[in-house]
Formats: structure tokens, sequence, C-alpha cells
């Protein structure tokens, strides 16, 4: 049945991560669980949601798909807010190279990274980057995640830009996690503009934001804000201009070095800001102060041998933060949301609670849809997850291994591993 019509009753746990706001500080740990839960979605819009008893009294349950959840935990829809999902060719020796020592900087500086991507997503066709964008997301839905955000940046130019964030239209229309797409032209400095990155920005200010956001090509603007990459100076003339063509701004920060790209994200009152393995104390402040999402991104710490960000730290400080994936060809080539919690509760010292407002409430609020999706509470979309063990602790104890058992989308079943199958034509 795809009527988007839907009960799930008997929830050992039914993790609600109820809100419609990002939550800060000791919040974060309050996950608002009903055991023995339940929820009613019609036409894809939770409708209900309670105790199974109270909830299910009376009700007559013709026309809906029911699931019974009984010894499993339900939570809502992992929010995947910070990944560069579409992209042409692979890295694998970058990270050979990377294990015998060589820094991501120096990677750069040879041709590799980001530069190297870029090379073959221009030869890439749209269909080929649909193609294997479409698989990635399959992946993604097996780990729970129901919506997903996709950057641009691999093509440094109007054509490839454009074609990237077509490519996140067509496959958004195509299966069933949702994707917000966010134009990142400013994510390196191509060849033909090196020495010359003030120039770089004024013709993506000239030539492809416009283009981008006559074509609603793209909710947000995000740039790479770092030593021998952009400028303070250069990303506030960026994301001014953006935020002014009514995109919405994100900003890689901190990542590398200390540059005060968690300063500017909270002068610009930025949705997030991202990575910030190196966010100043007064960057840390300023964020909490200015309520910018700071998305952390556990697993290219990990992938890179990096100190993580000091995500404790962070959320005692009155910080909203945000978990994601980074998944990328270069600094990060996983999806896995089970190893973001590990790593964030692991080395981190992120609580599961937290890890889990984190990835859905908090994620959600990095994409700006904190209230739509990102909480089982009335009156948003039924995006749930439902896994094989009866309590959300199972999630980073299970160290990189999903425990998902079904997906559901808008009050649609989208994936069961019962099955092994996703349900694209859903």
């Amino acid at each position: 049945m795809t009527n988007g019509n839907l009960i799930v009753k008997n929830a050992a746990e039914l993790v609600t991560c109820s809100g419609f706001a990002a939550k800060v500080g000791p919040a974060m740990n309050d996950l608002r669980i009903i055991a023995d839960g339940a929820v009613v979605a019609r036409q894809g819009v939770i409708e209900a949601v309670g105790p199974s008893a109270k909830v299910l009294d009376g009700m007559d349950t013709r026309g809906f798909t029911v699931i019974d959840a009984a010894g499993r935990a339900v939570l809502p829809g992992f929010v995947d807010s910070h990944t560069h999902f579409v992209f042409g060719g692979y890295r694998a020796e970058e990270f050979s190279w990377r294990l015998r020592g060589d820094s991501y900087m120096q990677i750069m500086e040879r041709g590799g990274g980001i530069v190297s991507t870029v090379a073959a997503t221009r030869a890439a066709s749209r269909e080929e980057l649909v193609a294997s964008g479409l698989k990635r997301l399959d992946s993604m839905l097996a780990f729970g995640v129901t919506t997903v955000e996709g950057k641009s940046g691999y093509g440094l130019d109007l054509d490839t830009e454009i074609k990237q964030l077509e490519a996140m239209g067509d496959i958004d229309a195509a299966h069933p996690v949702d994707v917000v797409r966010t134009f990142m032209g400013a994510h390196a400095v191509p060849a033909e503009y090196q020495g010359r990155e003030d120039a770089f920005i004024d013709y993506l200010i000239a030539e492809v934001l416009p283009r981008v956001v006559a074509g609603r090509l793209a909710e947000f603007c995000d740039i790479f804000c770092e030593k021998k990459v952009f400028s303070i100076a250069q990303s506030r003339r960026l994301l001014g201009r953006a935020m002014a063509l009514g995109l919405k701004a994100k900003l890689h920060a901190d990542e590398i070095v200390q540059l005060g790209g968690a300063e500017l994200a909270a002068e610009l009152g930025a949705v997030s800001a991202d990575h910030l393995l190196q966010a100043s104390e007064a960057g840390i402040r300023d964020l909490a102060a200015a309520g910018v999402i700071a998305t952390l991104l556990p697993g290219t710490a990990f992938s890179l041998k990096e100190p993580y960000a000091r995500g404790r730290h962070m959320i005692d400080s009155g910080c909203a933060v945000a978990l994601a994936s980074d998944l990328n060809p270069g600094s990060c080539f996983s999806e896995s949301i089970p190893l973001v919690m590990a790593l964030a509760t692991l080395y981190m010292a992120i609580t599961p609670e937290e890890a889990v407002t984190a990835l859905t409430l908090n994620g959600a609020a990095a994409l700006g849809r904190a209230d739509s999706i990102g909480s089982i509470d009335v009156g948003k979309a039924a995006d749930l997850v439902i896994h094989e063990f009866p309590s959300y602790r199972f999630l980073p104890y299970h160290i990189g291994v999903s425990t998902v058992e079904k997906v559901v989308k808008r009050g649609r079943l989208v994936f069961d591993k019962t099955q092994r199958e996703a349900y694209r034509a859903c």
C-alpha cells in the first residue's frame, strides 16, 4: 500500500526526539521516549503519537499499513546534513598516500584532492552522475537516512556546477530520500585561477550564482573558508552576495587551521558552520550566541587522522551540534551513520542521546527543516527508522554496523532489510 497511511505499533522504544527547533545544552539528552509506543500517519503526515494502547484504542485501521515493531526501537529518519555525494571518479590512491604520511594539503598542492575529482566530474555526463548518485543514496537509505544534503563544488566552472546541481534534482525526483541542494562553487581554486582567487570569486558572483538562483538549483551556498583556499574576506563577499540573492549560508569553517570561519558564520547568521576542528573559543561562543548549528564530521577527522572537533565542549558551551557523514571521494569515503555515532561517542565525548539528537532534530535544523522533519511529532513528515534492537543504545554499541531493519518515508515503507531492497518506485 502506497497511500502514506501507516500505523507503527508496539515499539519497545518510540524515540520521538520531540521538538520543532534545534536543541542545545542539556536538552540534547532529552529524547522523549515512549515505551510500547505507536505512530499513526495519514497521507504521509504524522497524526498521532503515544502509547500503543491509547493511540489505537477504538481506531479503525482499515486503509492503513500496519507494522508491528514489538521488541524494536523506532526513531526519526536520520538527516545527513553535510555530504558531497554526487561526483565523478574516485581517489583510492590518495588514501594510500595519507597512510604513508602525506597531509591533506600536501596532496592538494600536488594536484590531488578536490582538483582531482573536479577533472573526473567535468568529464562525467549528467546521466552518469545520476546513476552513481542513486546507488549512493540506496546505501544511505539502508543506514536509515531519509533526508540528505548534497553539495556541488566538483565543477568549479559554470557548466559542471550546473550539471551537478541538476543531477541532484534528477536524483531527488527518482529516489525516496529527499535531497537538499547546496551550491559550493568555491570548494577549491581551479588551476586556471591559481593565484587569482579574488577573480574566481568575481566569476562565481557574476556568472554562476545568478544561474543557480534563476534555475532554483540550490537552497544554500557554501564555501571552503581555509588557509590557501578562500580567505575570510573572500568568503564574506561570496556568501553575502548569495544571501542577497536569496540563498542561505553555510561554511566549511576552521577545519585545518584556526582562521576565524566560526566567527564569520556567526557574523553572517549562517544556518551552519561545518567541520570546526580548529574552532577558537571566541568562535564557539559566537556560534552559540548566534544560534548557528555546529555540524561536526567525525568520519573525516578519523579518515584524515586529525584531532576531533571538541563536540563535548561545544555542547557544554551552548552550541546546537549536528553530526553528518561528509561522504566524499577523498577525505571521507563513507556514508556509515553507525560509524559516525561510534566516533562521536567514543572520541568526542558526546553521549548516545546527544548523538541521536545531532543526527535527527539538529540535523534537520542544519537544513532549515526542524519544523517539518527530524522528530516524531504530530504534523511532521512520517519519516521513521525501525531498528532490529529494542533500544537506541545499540546504535553506537554495534560499532560501524547498521541496525536498521525498515525505513519509512512519508508513511511509505521504502526499505526493508528482510527483503534487501529499496523501493525506488515509491
